[in-house]
């Protein structure tokens, strides 16, 4: 069931109706590797981290991540081959340097966005694996359906308020509500990349 203008609405049931739909819109993708990437990014990945004590991410982990990204939204294979020429050390310790920082709005974003082939959509999606209370993965069929925010442009600063915007809601709608979920129920309502109708 799709919402035409959920982003205005402010009534709970109708976005945990659209969150109920999310593993379906992923089933309906038609991208075999997205429901096994998925599974493991929302369920497996946050256990792990919080598990480091201090926290950090894997290289590899930091790979899936990027890899779950594309899947999920757009593939460039320029990037990946990037990401994955990141040293060990490199991204571990810029990961725990960024988590350290959380919850400042920006500067742990910047901070993972300095890996190679990592810009602010991936390292949201880091961030929110980490922590999903204060920052949304960064979709731009999401973003399209915040009106306020404008066309969409993949900067630091245009995350900043898109994560504000989806942080806001969050804290509006209550309850279990994070900004991580408003952006899964918001593109879920838009059928994700694909645009299907579950």
């Amino acid at each position: 069931m799709r919402f035409p203008a959920l982003w205005h609405s402010t009534r709970a049931r109708e976005w945990a109706v659209a969150l109920d739909t999310y593993d379906k819109v992923i089933d309906a993708q038609g991208v075999t590797s997205l429901p096994p990437h998925d599974l493991w990014y929302h369920g497996e990945l946050p256990e792990r981290i919080a598990s480091r004590s201090p926290a950090y991410l894997l290289r590899e982990e930091l790979v899936r991540i990027t890899e779950w990204k594309m899947a999920r939204g757009v593939w460039r294979a320029r990037n990946l081959v990037l990401v994955r020429g990141n040293a060990s050390e490199l991204v571990e310790s810029t990961t725990r340097t960024a988590f350290a920082l959380v919850p400042h709005p920006r500067t742990p974003i910047a901070r993972v966005a300095e890996l190679a082939g990592v810009g602010p959509a991936t390292a949201s999606a880091v961030l929110s694996a980490y922590a999903p209370y204060t920052y949304p993965f960064f979709d731009e069929s999401v973003a399209s359906q915040v009106p306020e925010l404008g066309a969409v442009a993949f900067t630091l600063s245009y995350y900043a308020r898109y994560a504000a915007a989806l942080r806001e809601r969050a804290t509006a709608l209550g309850g279990t509500w994070t900004p991580a979920r408003v952006e899964r129920a918001l593109w879920s309502n838009a059928g994700g990349k694909a645009g299907v109708v579950v």
